[in-house]
């Protein structure tokens, strides 16, 4: 009960493609097949932003070391 059958999508693609027409429905759907793929291409693209830069993450690594040792002796001499 409330379950769709194969039949019924069927003919639910059936009375789909009569009402959109064959032309307008594949536009639609090549529609959609490019923003999937501008999709996908912009996350790989952040991918290798985020890879090209492993000098952000050792110059944020070095400001988060300490300035002092445990005795208050200087350990780097860059002061912010």
């Amino acid at each position: 009960m409330g379950g769709f059958s194969p039949i019924h999508l069927l003919v639910l693609a059936v009375v789909a493609i009569l009402l959109l027409g064959g032309g307008r429905f594949s536009s639609l759907m090549g529609d959609v097949a490019k923003g999937v793929k501008n999709f996908k291409k912009g996350m790989s693209e952040e991918d290798e932003a985020a890879a090209r830069k492993p000098s952000a993450r050792i110059e944020a690594q070095k400001s988060a070391d300490p300035a002092f040792d445990r005795d208050g002796n200087r350990v780097r001499d860059d002061q912010p």
